[in-house]
């Protein structure tokens, strides 16, 4: 049985126990409701003490010290009925960190079912066979047909129409040459090409890319939760108020009702009812936080790496200007090429029907349609010859664009209008920029593997002033590393490539754009912004410090009021029953205070 059930398993028990003792106690079977009280209390000490030694294991004692010292002293003193009360508390409070901790095991199974298990391997006759991805050697020479992903580093053997994007953040498809270096993890999209293998699929770029997400995770140590550091400064303050009400009185069971009445079930409830809440807001606005650890540190950030292609941009090619002959009409361009790339199923193709379509640009049926994969389709529309593809050396007068990506439009063989595609910014990334610098944010970074002067031109758009250009994976995790050991507050990561996955791993908090990005990003990140908007960030970030005030709020209210239950219990004026009954009225406030973070902020 799993933890988490043993857990549910003692809240039900724990449950049923408290309510069938005040029943017989109701009914005159006093002995009976003492007795099922003290069962209560004694399998509440077991685990109770099982989490006490493994949180001083993990050095992060807390909460757990006080809630063994008041449930031991409670069963000693034979106050059955406030040791069920403690039980059945520790009980709720651990089953609600298991409901904010739902989601929050990364796993790297995305990156691992994307990685190759089979691969076509070319024999010296020409003969092909499939084989395991493992069983590739250097010098194979391996064939990737169209839509699969390079199974190993290599030298290309012709040309190749790949998407890198995964890897090395270039939004457009890239056309690599004969003896030109291929990576493993790229995505063929364009028609079957041959390579020769250069290492095998274990020490692939890919393969290296996996180990470095594991290697991170291993490295993530847990933080110190809210609970636990204000447990650990009210723990000296109850044992020294309960052994004074002892020293003092000689009475042990005013130090038993000090202690029950510190049982720390302000911060055992409210703190993660109030996290609970926060992450269930944030969900409700597109950003799905995978643990009440991760607020907490979402809450405290103070530097954000960046990624461009995909977070800042929107991570795809889009037209962006239309250049035609004399005498023609851009929308009669884009009409014609997009009649007929509606019969393509490549990404460039898809980019200028989804232009046409949005522009509201009639389509009409195209015929005699060959396409040739990642070069061009060629077709007739309207009765005339229409292709649409690669620009060659031709530059007519009226052409003088230049953008990352140009497609010809010939009409009968004639070059009629040019189609430019970018990956354009995406349009709340400037004020998403701005809003963290008002949210506290003292540091943003772009971090990207693209070009210099693209990741350039991107941050002086957005108003980013520190840029790193052609980064790799290593690279960006030795980066997030080097601001981890010097920042006071938390990293924040956010990506959307395989090639972040291994940075969103190491960082405090990662942060995946999971809309449009790869799944392997969302796997190894904390946060998952569901919405293809990256301002939603901001909102997490707003939601995230205001739950932890809230948090802390009732905790610290809870605590006082504790505090004066305490004094009661010390002076004689209350037992310890009475202690466990008044702590039940403190949860209902703080709890109370806790769930107001529901409550939206008006903008």
């Amino acid at each position: 049985m799993t933890a988490k059930r043993l857990d549910i398993s003692l809240l039900v028990f724990s449950t049923a126990i408290l309510v069938l003792g005040t029943v017989a106690n109701v009914s005159d079977r006093k002995s009976l409701g003492e007795l099922l009280w003290a069962i209560g209390g004694f399998v509440g000490l077991i685990p109770a003490l099982i989490w006490l030694i493994q949180s001083f294991f993990q050095k992060q004692l807390g909460s757990d010290i006080l809630a063994v010292l008041s449930l031991a002293g409670a069963l000693l003193t034979k106050e059955m009925f406030a040791a069920a009360i403690i039980s059945l508390m520790l009980a709720t409070g651990r089953n609600l960190e298991h409901w904010a901790e739902g989601q929050a095991e990364r796993q790297l199974k995305s990156l691992l079912l994307r990685l190759p298990r089979k691969a076509h391997r070319v024999d010296i006759n020409d003969a092909l066979s499939e084989i395991a991805a493992d069983d590739i050697l250097i010098g194979d020479q391996l064939l990737v047909r169209s839509g699969e992903v390079v199974p190993a580093d290599g030298i290309l053997l012709s040309t190749a129409i790949l998407d890198e994007s995964a890897l090395t953040g270039e939004p457009m498809p890239m056309t690599r040459v004969k003896s030109e270096p291929v990576l493993s993890g790229v995505l063929n999209s364009g028609s079957q090409f041959q390579f020769t293998a250069t290492n095998t699929s274990q020490e692939s770029t890919y393969a290296g890319i996996v180990r470095l997400v594991e290697s991170a995770q291993a490295r993530s140590a847990p933080s110190v939760r809210i609970a636990n550091t204000w447990a650990l400064r009210f723990v000296p303050i109850a044992l020294a108020i309960a052994i004074a009400a002892w020293v003092i009185s000689g009475e042990v069971s005013r130090a038993v009702a000090v202690l029950v009445a510190a049982t720390p079930c302000p911060l055992i409830l409210a703190v993660p009812i109030a996290v609970v809440a926060g992450m269930s807001q944030a969900a409700r606005h597109g950003a799905v936080i995978k643990g009440g650890a991760i607020l907490e540190l979402l809450a405290r950030t103070q530097v954000v790496l960046l990624d461009k292609t995909g977070t800042l941009t929107h991570g795809g090619p889009a037209i962006s200007e239309i250049e035609t002959a004399p005498r023609l009409e851009r929308k009669e361009i884009l009409r014609l090429a997009a009649s007929l790339d509606q019969f393509s199923p490549h990404i460039v193709a898809k980019a200028i029907v989804t232009a046409a379509q949005s522009e509201k640009v009639p389509l009409v049926n195209a015929t005699n349609v060959v396409e040739d994969h990642g070069h061009g389709i060629i077709g007739v529309v309207d009765g005339r010859s229409i292709e649409v593809g690669q620009i060659g050396g031709e530059r007519p007068k009226w052409f003088a664009m230049s953008h990352p990506l140009l497609v010809a439009v010939k009409i009968d063989g004639v070059l009629s209008g040019v189609i430019g595609l970018s990956d354009p910014l995406r349009a709340e990334s400037k004020k998403m920029v701005s809003d963290l610098r008002s949210a506290g944010v003292k540091k943003i970074i772009l971090v990207t593997g693209d070009r210099k002067e693209t990741a350039e031109e991107v941050a002086n758009a957005v108003g980013i002033t520190e840029v790193y250009s052609s980064v790799t994976a290593r690279g960006k995790m030795d980066l997030v590393e080097r601001e981890l050991r010097t920042a006071s507050g938390t990293v924040i990561v956010v990506g959307d490539g395989i090639n972040d996955a291994p940075a969103l791993a190491a960082a405090s908090v990662g942060v995946a754009m999971g809309a449009r990005g790869a799944t392997a990003a969302s796997e190894a990140a904390d946060i998952v912004i569901v919405e293809d908007s990256i301002d939603r960030l901001t909102k997490a970030i707003s939601i995230a410090k205001n739950a932890r005030r809230k948090a802390l709020q009732g905790a610290g209210l809870g605590m006082a009021l504790s505090l004066v239950a305490m004094i009661a219990g010390a002076v004689g004026l209350m037992s310890a029953s009475q202690a466990a009954v008044s702590q039940e009225f403190i949860d209902v406030i703080a709890i109370t205070w806790a769930l107001t973070t529901l409550i939206e902020k008006k903008s």
